[in-house]
């Protein structure tokens, strides 16, 4: 019987799902967020009811009232989270046995940090995780065929109540989606070159640690001139004084030094709380490094830098896993990282995270969640 937390699904499978040989020239350079699986997950609030009218269906376009709220205030928010298909003993190599998630309770507790801060409904951790499991058994066939694939979901939130008044809304809904997704940067590059912005992402009392679409849209501008200058990614300072470090446009940052410690700019609001940033951190520490969230300047990363002293710079997060920085750059000229190729520390650490994800190695934290 479902817990308190739950509700039952009605399954609605899609009459006319892709056909196996168009999946399969998708799931053999799937690119990442272009594709789509052939369901998706539906579930509604209402102030009355609550959570309610939960369904696996056909994926889809979806009708919106042109007054809902989240057209005109932005209620809306997602979280971004991988399953990954294992290759179990006794079953042949290369095919698929058994299906993980990563931290998906995680996932629920930073969704629901970010729905208290848009003034959202809450989730029940429970329901978020099945509801991410439905979708993902559904279509299980859509796992990418290219070494290192998976497949991306995007559980989202967003108000649909029709009214034009400032307020909370009192109708919402969730969905879920998944993507077969391959390498997230384009390049392909082995280190990624990024940009240093004029523009800010976030500030103190502000929504820098919520995952809503809105941070996103501001980035978008700052993002293309990264990329119209050559480069793979933007990174942001802090907004009160520019000058130290935050993110990159959807990623956390790290530092290492030649006496083997590493720095990452700490969480205090204007920083999203990254699910991989906080494994890498643990992860870390059980190899007995030291690990310090403190703040970091763009003028002591160049220093370091040029000194030597700082020997690898990575970014982390969901989509790109773990990836070197080799050069960065602004007006003021550019500087770069050790070789500017990637590192041995930031590989290892790589490899760590990815092989637990993947089972290949054991998982001593209790992050993998087996859901076939």
């Amino acid at each position: 019987m479902p817990g308190p937390d739950m509700i039952p699904f009605a399954q609605n499978p899609h009459p006319a799902p892709m056909a196996e040989d168009a999946r399969a020239a998708i799931l053999a350079n799937p690119g990442f967020g272009t594709a789509f699986t052939d369901h998706m997950v539906s579930i509604d609030w209402a102030e009355a009811h609550g959570w309610h009218n939960a369904q696996i269906l056909p994926y889809g376009p979806i009708a919106l009232d042109p007054a809902a709220a989240v057209l005109h205030y932005a209620q809306e928010i997602f979280e971004g989270m991988k399953a990954y298909a294992l290759e179990d003993a006794g079953t042949t190599a290369g095919t698929m046995g058994g299906i993980t998630l990563f931290r998906p309770e995680a996932n629920a507790a930073r969704f629901n940090a970010s729905a208290r801060r848009l003034a959202m409904p809450e989730m029940p951790p429970a329901l978020f995780v099945d509801a991410v499991t439905q979708l993902v058994l559904a279509d299980r066939q859509w796992f990418p065929t290219v070494p290192g694939g998976s497949l991306y979901l995007r559980p989202f939130l967003f108000a649909t109540e029709a009214f034009l008044g400032v307020r909370p809304a009192k109708a919402y809904r969730f969905l879920v989606i998944a993507s077969p997704a391959g390498n997230y940067f384009k390049s392909g590059a082995s280190a990624v070159s990024i940009w240093v912005s004029d523009y800010t992402r976030a500030a103190a009392g502000g929504t820098g640690e919520a995952k809503c679409g809105g941070n996103y849209a501001a980035s978008l501008v700052p993002t293309a001139d990264a990329f119209a200058r050559g480069h793979d990614q933007v990174l942001f300072l802090d907004a009160a004084e520019r000058k130290w470090i935050e993110e990159l446009g959807g990623m956390n940052l790290f530092f290492a030094f030649d006496d083997g410690s590493l720095i990452t700019p700490p969480l205090g609001g204007t920083i999203l709380p990254g699910i991989t940033r906080d494994s890498l951190l643990t992860l870390a520490r059980d190899e007995g490094l030291t690990v310090r969230e403190e703040r970091y300047s763009l003028d002591a990363w160049r220093a370091d830098a040029e000194s030597g002293k700082l020997v690898e710079a990575f970014a982390c997060g969901t989509a790109a896993v773990v990836t070197s920085v080799g050069k960065v750059a602004n007006a003021s000229g550019a500087f770069t990282i050790g070789s500017g190729g990637p590192g041995q520390l930031t590989e290892r650490l790589r490899q760590r995270l990815v092989a637990i994800q993947r089972g290949h190695a054991p998982d001593p934290h209790g992050w993998v969640k087996r859901i076939a």
